[in-house]
């Protein structure tokens, strides 16, 4: 099997198929947790992928537990008509960290792209690399996010839920930082459904606007930020515990469809920061 690989940048790796005859099944799961461990952010293109959610789903349990919620395995992104919730409309959404409002935060994050917008419509996939901007901050800085924390709170369709986290917390895993954050809807979007509440603990009011804004600059640098635009039957693996991700906004006619999987690290992760979950 033929196949190119090609570094992403600020990060992550591309594997790109030589011709159209080879599933992804035919990859090496060993191989592609070997590029996630360095890359952070694994992409596989070009390669056959799922005709079925279970088939898919299948796919993700070489990966290791697949987390079930109420509706199962596999999350269909697709737009919906009267949108109950952000992820279901095509307007953005802010970078964030999934299974913060869950008793589990899962490691893995596995995308399946059903169908995907014109180049021209939007919808990219964001990803923020959380080690790199602490790698890149000021220690000060470093310290003072330490020392802030944002409790969240959300309801929705399969939750209701508030958590809690520093901005910079421990990896859970490794010996490293990481950031936890949920970064507010713009105030430019007042049509944003249904957005979490926000409160910050440990900093003045006065000085919110500033470290919101010291933050935003950070997480959306070149040197950290990577947005997939994405092409059918991609698959992309991303480290939910280093990552933060989000979604540039599409247009509403766009054919964009993802399918999404959870899958928990071994053993899996209970979230620290839950203080209220039903």
């Amino acid at each position: 099997m033929k196949y190119t690989v090609t570094h992403l940048k600020p990060f992550g790796i591309l594997i790109e198929a030589d011709g159209n005859d080879h599933h992804v099944k035919d990859l090496s799961t060993k191989m592609l947790k070997n590029y996630f461990e360095e890359e952070k952010l694994v992409v596989v293109r070009g390669f056959k992928t799922f005709d079925s959610s279970d088939d898919f789903a299948g796919y993700c349990e070489r990966w290791g537990e697949v987390s079930l919620w109420p509706f199962g395995k596999v999350l269909e992104l697709v737009r919906q008509n009267n949108p109950e919730d952000h992820i279901f409309d095509n307007n953005y959404v802010p970078l964030h960290w999934d299974g913060m409002y869950r008793p589990e935060v899962p490691e893995y994050q596995i995308f399946h792209c059903v169908d995907s917008p014109n180049i021209d419509q939007g919808g990219r996939t964001t990803f923020s690399n959380t080690s790199i901007a602490i790698d890149q901050s000021p220690a000060e800085l470093v310290e003072l996010w330490k020392n802030i924390s944002v409790r969240y709170t959300r309801k929705m369709e399969f939750y209701e839920s508030t958590t809690i986290s520093p901005i910079v917390t421990k990896h859970p895993y490794r010996e490293q930082f990481i950031m936890r954050y949920n970064e507010p809807p713009a105030k430019d979007i007042p049509d944003f459904i249904n957005p979490p509440i926000i409160e910050f603990v440990g900093v003045e009011e006065d000085h919110l606007d500033e470290i919101q804004t010291q933050l935003r600059e950070l997480l959306y640098s070149p040197q950290v930020y990577y947005a997939h635009t994405w092409q059918k039957n991609d698959i992309v693996i991303s480290d939910n515990f280093t990552l933060l991700h989000g979604r540039e906004a599409y247009t509403q006619d766009a054919p964009r469809h993802l399918q999404r999987v959870h899958v928990n690290s071994s053993p899996a992760f209970k979230n620290p920061g839950l203080e209220s979950y039903r």
